[in-house]
């Protein structure tokens, strides 16, 4: 039976479970879980047999593999697959449910605030606060240079996370959203590089491109991404998942810019801005911009 958006939420997704397990994995079990997480799981929904000959394994050991994943055995973790690929893939239209009886009588704003409470209510709960304060300390670094990027739903938050770190500290660029001009960008990332990257369902495959690309370089890669993970989860270095779930047709994605916003006072908090924003002020003053005159 399907289960509803807050039971996947819940339950452990795939690639954790085999994060969490990968000590105890031999070495063919190993091979199999790469086959699995570089399709984005998409290859766990053929046959044990093929997918047992595309790993070069047996399929005992892809039994093995379900049962120590925690499943019951290979058709409960096909089952596991096929709906989270199902959710992760979800259009837009499909997510609006008809309306109950009890929800004809509770407002859009109530429940959209009851969904956005929980979202951000559980990504904290999944939120590792030294992974955040590697990030904060990565992102401080003056002697790094911070590129910023977003994807067809999340340019918004690519461009508010771009706005305030300029203002923080120097060395930080907007990339355009046109990949035909990434190659220029590219020529400058190195080993003093980092990639800030969102990317949430429906992920594009040209964010996944330019971040392999960037590591290949010597670049790092900070990924925000929704609960099922974006494929560029493999190239980063540091990942963030945060809730996206709402009752529209659309995911939201004001989890992700309340992780922004904590980024930006716990940055700026490292290596005060003070003198930088009034360098700003005067220079907004002397210039007599936005004074019409």
């Amino acid at each position: 039976m399907t289960e509803n958006a807050s039971e996947l939420n819940e339950r452990a997704l795939i690639r954790d479970l085999i994060k969490e397990r990968h000590q105890d994995l031999t070495a063919a079990e190993r091979r199999l879980t790469s086959i699995l997480l570089d399709d984005s799981l998409v290859a766990g929904l053929q046959s044990i047999t093929k997918l047992a000959e595309d790993a070069e394994v047996s399929t005992p050991t892809v039994i093995r593999l379900a049962r120590k994943l925690g499943f019951g055995g290979f058709p409960d973790f096909q089952n596991a697959i096929r709906e989270e690929i199902a959710a992760r893939m979800k259009e837009p239209l499909a997510k609006l449910d008809a309306p109950s009886a009890a929800d004809r009588n509770d407002h859009i704003i109530s429940r959209f605030a009851g969904a956005i409470s929980r979202n951000i209510n559980a990504t904290i709960d999944r939120l590792d606060p030294d992974e955040f304060d590697r990030v904060v300390e990565l992102l401080s670094d003056l002697d790094r240079n911070l590129y910023v990027l977003g994807g067809r739903i999340t340019r918004s938050n690519a461009h508010y996370f771009f706005n305030h770190l300029q203002i923080i500290r120097p060395g930080v660029s907007l990339l355009d959203s046109s990949p035909s001009v990434w190659p220029q960008a590219l020529l400058d990332m190195g080993p003093r590089s980092t990639l800030i990257v969102f990317d949430i369902r429906r992920y594009e495959k040209e964010l996944e491109r330019l971040a392999s690309l960037v590591v290949a370089q010597g670049g790092k890669v900070v990924l925000f991404t929704d609960q099922w993970g974006s494929p560029i989860e493999k190239y980063a270095s540091h990942c963030f998942r945060c809730m996206v779930e709402v009752p529209s047709s659309w995911d939201s994605t004001l989890a992700i810019n309340f992780l922004l916003e904590a980024f930006v006072a716990a940055i700026q908090s490292v290596d005060s801005s003070a003198e930088r924003i009034k360098a700003l002020e005067d220079m907004i003053g002397v210039s007599k911009i936005f004074r019409g005159g």
